[in-house]
């Protein structure tokens, strides 16, 4: 462990001398960063080992917060769930946003990390479940404070005002739209920029990735209740069995992409819940599916959702159904919004890390079909252009294994994720603080 934690300390040092020469202002986040790293790196242990699910981020909250006023920052609590908001106003300048998110998920830790969850809480059924930060939004709080404290104690460097926000309950998709019906835009001044990261368990630490344009598909939760006519398991002609019905649908759903939406627009229908019966031999009444509907196209959503509609009633209706036993279908609210990424302020910023940590650690990464709630950011009443850019945080020596050896490493939301702390949380600092500081109009573009 000695040797791995020799080998890892090494890597910021390589990454900054690929890069091209920084401002002041950003040597100064760097230096300041490293001071700072023993503090960071043991909020980050706290924040791993103490996690909440969504909705129930109270502490976390808490915590945040007391690391914002100790800043000097004006802070809201409350603000949409356990949301809150600091704006520290450090003279004439453009409003730069900030944007972390706080909750964990319903999981058991299996990373076998010395500070590894232990923790429990209860869920939306009412269930008492194991939660972990299997997404990674410990690093970003840590990175958030991280990057508080840095332009805080730069603040000579910049003017403007800084507004950080730490939200609750991105993991159901209810944390920004709860902040924006409390009113975060008519709480603070209207940014000209708004800016997020997440940390991806595919790209090496040290590396930042990014995509113009389309970034993270919008996301649907669809509830499907299929009707039907129960009855004896050894009589199923007198029965219209809802379990088979259900198994043709599901089916049927696979067509809808392959086969209707064109093969040049990214769409995804993932059957993710299959509840009926109760016993072997009673063929039940009914059967209740769940599943998650994605896209970037409005278009292509409503063409799936009415896909979805026609697909079942039809079927429904051939099983020998009455039109009052139709299948009942509904959409969890609030829906996730695509992110599209600003293609301007992307750029700008690819050409800020660049300058800070080489061409060859700055990569372009495909859209994915996941989501984040941070659309929302970008479609109020008041637009404001928003950027959120991937974090690498995985071991480098674990990715080239696993391309050396074709095996895939844990993803997100995986019980065995573990980032690699150091350098993942100095790099989203770094990057972070210099996005600010370029948008802030201290860095030469």
């Amino acid at each position: 462990m000695k040797v791995l934690y020799i080998i890892i300390s090494l890597l910021p040092v390589v990454t900054f001398l690929n890069a091209q020469p920084r401002s002041a202002a950003v040597k100064q986040v760097e230096d300041y960063t490293t001071k700072q790293y023993t503090s960071l790196e043991k909020l980050y242990r706290q924040l791993h080992e103490n996690p909440e699910l969504s909705l129930h981020e109270e502490k976390t909250s808490g915590i945040m917060a007391r690391e914002l006023r100790t800043l000097n920052f004006d802070v809201i609590e409350k603000l949409g769930g356990h949301g809150l908001v600091g704006i520290f106003r450090n003279g004439k300048g453009p409003t730069v946003l900030i944007r972390t998110d706080m909750d964990a998920l319903p999981l058991e830790e299996k990373t076998g990390l010395p500070y590894a969850s232990t923790a429990r809480g209860v869920n939306a059924a009412g269930a008492n479940v194991p939660v972990m930060h299997a997404c990674g939004h410990d690093i970003h709080m840590t990175v958030f404070v991280g990057t508080a404290r840095a332009l805080t104690a730069i603040r000579k460097q910049w003017k403007g005002t800084l507004v950080m926000v730490a939200q609750s309950s991105e993991e159901n998709g209810f944390g920004a739209d709860l902040m924006f019906k409390a009113g975060l835009y008519d709480s603070i001044p209207t940014p000209d920029y708004a800016i997020a990261l997440h940390d991806n368990a595919t790209l090496e630490a040290g590396k930042i990735g990014y995509r113009a344009g389309a970034f993270m598909a919008s996301v649907d939760m669809m509830n499907i209740t299929v009707h039907g006519k129960g009855g004896h398991g050894a009589a199923p002609h007198t029965t219209i069995d809802p379990v088979v019905l259900s198994a043709e649908m599901i089916m049927a759903f696979q067509t809808i992409v392959s086969r209707e939406i064109n093969p040049l627009e990214p769409a995804v229908i993932t059957v993710g819940s299959i509840h009926g019966g109760a016993v072997h031999n009673i063929i039940p009444d009914e059967v209740k599916l769940q599943l998650t509907l994605r896209s970037y196209s409005p278009e292509v959503r409503q063409q799936i959702i009415a896909a979805i509609h026609k697909k079942s009633e039809h079927l429904a209706l051939q099983a020998g159904l009455s039109p009052d036993k139709l299948p009942e279908i509904t959409i969890n609210e609030p829906q996730t919004p695509a992110t599209i990424n600003d293609t301007d302020l992307t750029n700008r910023l690819v050409h800020v890390f660049t300058q800070q940590f080489g061409k060859e650690n700055v990569v372009e990464i495909p859209p994915a079909m996941v989501g984040e709630d941070f659309s929302r950011f970008a479609l109020q009443d008041k637009k404001v252009p928003i950027c959120m850019f991937w974090l690498g945080a995985v071991d480098p020596a674990l990715v080239k294994k696993s391309k050396e050896q074709g095996t895939a490493l844990p993803s997100l939301h995986s019980s065995t994720f573990a980032p690699l702390p150091e350098p993942t949380i100095k790099t989203g600092i770094a990057a972070m603080s210099g996005a600010a500081l370029n948008l802030f109009g201290s860095v030469i573009r």
